[in-house]
């Protein structure tokens, strides 16, 4: 992997919580995190090269998680938050880009609808029996419990999580609360009943890949080729497309094949010496 100029890295550093002045300590500080940056992966360490929850709890570029996460305070504190964080639903919460748990700003959940949800016309066509099954049930009582849902639905509780995956990938559902005591379970709802406004709103695929393009040169500072690729499935052309508008807008700044520079006073190059 070509290596970044230090500034993209302390850029980076700040941005993503990567220090330890800004590392991240309450559900407050999370939900800020995932507004600055539009969004953000759940409990995962420096080995994915996107900001995390996890990484802006440990406030350091090196963040590695254990083995044995029960036994790590910094994953505990991190669970925690995850927990506190959907309990709140000031921001969006779900699995959805290759199966990655992740934040989202509330402007990003028409992007995200846009590329992986499925209207509702095409839900036949698009979701699973067993998934359409779960989505009618739970679109009846608009919240219901694990245990509930797999008494409705008649599903075992490995088919139900593969249904309850599918719905998330397709932002059709998203957990309202986990309790833990009588026994750990996920409370369910649909999108609609948290953020109704932002699931209204409708984008062409171009435009919400363009503005994803955007968010995610934002919070890198700067992207090597194949970055926006590899983050979220896009296929080469597209990738280039959505870059190559942020280059005309004056958005990013083009500085080889494939490599993409956001052009922003807050992030300054480096000095030059004479």
């Amino acid at each position: 992997m070509e290596e970044l100029p230090s500034e993209i890295e302390q850029y980076r550093d700040r941005i993503w919580r990567r220090e330890d002045a800004l590392k991240v300590e309450t559900v407050a500080g999370v939900e800020s995190m995932v507004e600055d940056l539009g969004f953000s992966l759940g409990l995962t360490d420096a080995r994915k090269n996107l900001p995390s929850v996890y990484i802006g709890v440990c406030g350091r570029r090196d963040a590695a998680m254990p083995r044995n996460v029960q036994k790590d305070p910094e994953a505990s504190t991190a669970w925690v938050l995850k927990d506190e964080v959907i309990a709140r639903g000031r921001v969006y919460y779900g699995k959805l880009v290759k199966g990655n748990a992740m934040f989202l700003a509330p402007r990003m959940v028409p992007v995200f609808n846009a590329i992986w949800g499925c209207p509702k016309t095409q839900e036949k066509e698009v979701l699973s029996a067993n998934a359409q099954k779960v989505l009618k049930s739970l679109r009846k009582e608009w919240e219901m419990a694990s245990a509930d849902l797999r008494t409705e639905t008649g599903l075992d509780r490995a088919a139900l999580t593969k249904a309850m995956d599918e719905l998330q990938r397709h932002m059709k559902v998203v957990p309202q609360e986990v309790v833990y005591v009588p026994k750990f379970t996920y409370i369910w709802t649909v999108p609609e009943a948290r953020f109704p406004a932002e699931m209204k709103i409708k984008m062409t695929r171009e435009k919400a890949v363009r503005e994803l393009a955007r968010c995610y040169l934002k919070m890198c500072g700067m992207t090597l080729l194949g970055d926006l690729s590899r983050a979220f499935g896009f296929p080469r052309w597209e990738s280039g497309s959505a870059n190559h508008q942020l280059v005309d807008e004056g958005f990013a700044e083009r500085l080889g094949t494939g490599i993409y520079r956001l052009v922003t006073q807050s992030l300054p190059r480096e000095k030059q010496t004479s």
